[in-house]
């Protein structure tokens, strides 16, 4: 059965990488206790089982020379100061590899189910978890009857696993009887911790069912409705309304800087009632000729206008215009099919340029013929 909301709605959508990533933000990430309890149990056994030898002795250096103080030491308190600090720092150092071990399995458990988070957010008290109706719910949800399946999962394996184990090592249990009591004291010990060692690996299985249930139950949680999706989406992506505005304030900045550009033009390229286009040619580079401005009906004007306030050649030519307006974009470079016709325009306008010095007579306008592939009749 699909989860619902509070207004009633069906949760069926998987949530969104932003619902996911905001949860984080929040502090719900999936967690298995059962996975950081096994770690520190198996991790924490392992520790005892190499370090323990060395912690036992160093206890029992401590406690046999405790009972072997002189008497001058214990009517001094300064000498049982020092008797105590040494004391202590010796358990400290035998003992440190095994709470370091401890510590480093608290934080790899932690950490395996989830990765590292630190929020604030988790930390601040919800008053909504105080509503008794909820608490009830949650009593009878699915979640509490999984961990109530764990709970006895876990008392059915861990006795199963002790009665097997006690009965396996009864033979070597009633043989410790016939040692010398140092020797069944250390045997002892080590069964015991090889005992808790297999005890605290059971916690394996819970643990393996346990992560793929958090998981499941994270995704649940953070499942959406339809709407949820669509509000996501807008508050995202912003409303029509506001992204259409910010389009169009974006076209007027570049339609502003593009009229800037004008005055650079080597040549302005017109159908003399709907298009200009505004040219700029670097003989030292290698490169085409670059469009520097375009536009049509009222923007055509405009680029005219500017053109002749800049003492920039116009030229009329409405094929070239139409072709180079709809086949170019503002900032680049005209296509190849174009540079035959460009550079007739270009080279009339350099002996307009020596016309109007008197350095030569006046030019016969060619026709700039245009490419079938290329030209826009549209």
């Amino acid at each position: 059965m699909a989860q619902e909301n509070e207004d009633g709605q069906e949760k069926s959508e998987d949530p969104t990488g932003r619902r996911i990533e905001k949860s984080r933000q929040e502090g719900q990430v999936a967690r298995s206790k059962e996975l950081t309890t096994t770690f520190l149990l198996m991790l924490g056994t392992g520790g005892i089982l190499l370090y323990g030898e060395s912690i036992g002795l160093s206890i029992k250096n401590v406690m046999v020379a405790s009972f072997s103080l002189p008497r001058y030491a214990l009517f001094d308190v300064n000498q049982m100061g020092l008797y105590f600090a040494n004391f202590f720092l010796e358990v400290a150092i035998a003992v440190a590899p095994l709470l370091f071990i401890l510590f480093l399995a608290g934080i790899i458990g932690s950490i395996a189910l989830g990765g590292w988070l630190f929020s604030w957010k988790s930390l601040q008290p919800k008053f909504s978890k105080l509503n008794p109706v909820k608490g009830l719910g949650k009593m009878f949800s699915l979640k509490s009857l999984v961990e109530l399946l764990k709970s006895v999962a876990k008392i059915a394996v861990v006795v199963s696993v002790a009665v097997w184990i006690l009965y396996a090592q009864t033979p070597i249990l009633q043989g410790l009887a016939q040692q010398d009591v140092m020797t069944a004291m250390t045997n002892a010990v080590q069964i015991l911790g090889w005992s808790f060692f297999t005890l605290s690996s059971t916690m394996i299985l819970v643990a393996l069912f346990d992560v793929p249930f958090q998981i499941y139950d994270h995704h649940k949680q953070l499942k959406m409705t339809k709407q949820e999706v669509k509000d996501e989406f807008k508050d995202t992506e912003g409303k029509p309304e506001v992204k259409q505005r910010i389009r169009q304030l974006q076209y007027e900045m570049s339609q502003r800087q593009m009229l800037k550009d004008v005055p650079d033009a080597d040549v302005v390229i017109t159908n003399p009632t709907h298009f200009s286009v505004a040219l700029k040619y670097d003989p030292e580079s290698e490169g085409a000729p670059i469009l520097l401005a375009k536009g049509h009906d009222h923007m055509a004007l405009k680029i005219r206008e500017i053109a002749k306030l800049n003492d920039v050649e116009i030229v009329g030519s409405p094929p070239l215009a139409r072709s180079i307006y709809h086949h170019s974009e503002i900032g680049q470079e005209i296509p190849s099919g174009l540079y035959m016709a460009v550079a007739q325009v270009l080279a009339y306008v350099f002996q307009l340029k020596q016309f109007r010095r008197r350095i030569s007579p006046r030019p016969q306008k060619p026709d700039f013929p245009v490419p079938d592939d290329m030209s826009y009749d549209g």
